[in-house]
């Protein structure tokens, strides 16, 4: 039986990666929160995501570094090696990696995806399953881990802190400028990323409008290319942050920007968090499933029509599906995301300031 809302519960969620998927659990994390205020809460999670959500308050994280190999496991082993039994575990990950860990902690009630849903032996993992969600977005599914312990519907809603320190870098970085669209273009592989060409003459085009662009990314040399490539390729001045932030400070760009645009990646999910604007590009996923969750209206989506020329119809909603292929993305056109462009930036900006006066 789920618990009453006033008892004090001790839960475990384990998520470790990614920065969108630790975004949408964050949101039902949270959810919990406010209907346990008394529960203990644990988050075994990756070092990166650690960064962007490690000061949500009123959380335990135990950080499992991915790198350290099997010492990982034995180091949350050892953090957790006098603790009584969780009451459940919520086992929001179904990699290899996260159902080892799962498998080897300690809880009365292991909670996972839907059957069916689940592999690399998650069912193996777990005692129970949520209810299949009538929704098809991961946040939706999601949500369906704190229905099954009783917390109930809810709008998902974010507090994830930024600090001044984080918010004047920001402000820095872009001269204390606010109405400027953010650049998101890297993913999480090469074939979801879309031409450089379109991001420049789309920069161009944003500059054409009275709005300044901003270009970012991680550190890795891939992303620094990309977004040199782009600047190089643009007519207009573009400020290439790429490399040059930490999460946290990204976050406080998505949070003052006019609108954040790019491929199924963390920053798009990271702007939702802030209810910044976004715009989505997917071609191998549908954004019905892995899109912005409060932006699915704007988004420039070629997958439907992919799929239904290659006959896929009857796997449009399968869990997890996605297409291959290198050129997908080109079907994408300039022209559409300018239009989106011209939606987003018909509203009224109401971003503030985000200098620390």
């Amino acid at each position: 039986m789920p618990p009453s809302s006033g008892e004090v519960i001790s839960i475990c969620i384990v998520r470790l990666s990614a920065i969108g998927d630790v975004c949408h659990v964050a949101a039902v994390v949270q959810a919990i929160q406010r209907h346990y205020p008394q529960a203990a809460i644990t988050w075994v999670i990756g070092r990166l995501e650690y960064t962007l959500l490690g000061d949500l308050p009123g959380i335990e994280f135990i950080i499992f570094d991915k790198a350290r190999g099997f010492r990982a496991y034995r180091e949350v082993k050892q953090e957790l090696r006098t603790r009584p039994a969780f009451d459940v575990l919520l086992q929001m990950q179904t990699s290899m990696r996260a159902n080892l860990l799962g498998r080897m902690l300690s809880a009365k009630r292991k909670i996972g995806f839907p059957a069916g849903y689940g592999r690399e032996l998650h069912n193996l993992v777990v005692s129970e399953h949520v209810a299949p969600s009538e929704a098809f977005h991961v946040l939706d599914v999601f949500k369906e881990f704190a229905h099954t312990i009783g917390v109930p519907p809810f709008i998902a809603a974010w507090r994830i802190p930024i600090s001044e320190q984080d918010r004047q870098t920001a402000s820095e970085l872009v001269n204390g400028k606010l109405d400027y669209v953010l650049l998101a273009p890297s993913a999480s592989h090469n074939e979801r990323i879309w031409m450089p060409e379109r991001y420049a003459a789309l920069a161009d085009y944003c500059y054409s409008k009275g709005v300044r662009v901003l270009v970012t990314g991680s550190p890795a040399q891939r992303d620094i290319d990309l977004a040199r490539q782009i600047c190089e390729l643009a007519s207009s001045s573009i400020i290439n942050v790429a490399g040059r932030t930490s999460l946290k400070e990204l976050l406080a760009l998505c949070e003052q920007a006019r609108l954040v645009i790019g491929p199924d990646s963390g920053t798009l999910h990271m702007a939702t968090t802030q209810q910044t604007p976004v715009i989505g590009l997917y071609a191998h996923s549908n954004p019905l499933r892995t899109g912005p969750y409060q932006g699915l209206s704007a988004v420039a989506s070629a997958y439907a029509g992919i799929m239904a020329s290659r006959g896929l119809h009857k796997h449009m909603r399968k869990w997890g599906y996605r297409l291959k292929g290198a050129e997908l993305m080109e079907k994408i056109e300039l022209e559409e995301v300018a239009s989106l462009v011209d939606e987003a930036l018909s509203i009224p900006n109401q971003k503030r300031s985000i200098t620390t006066s």
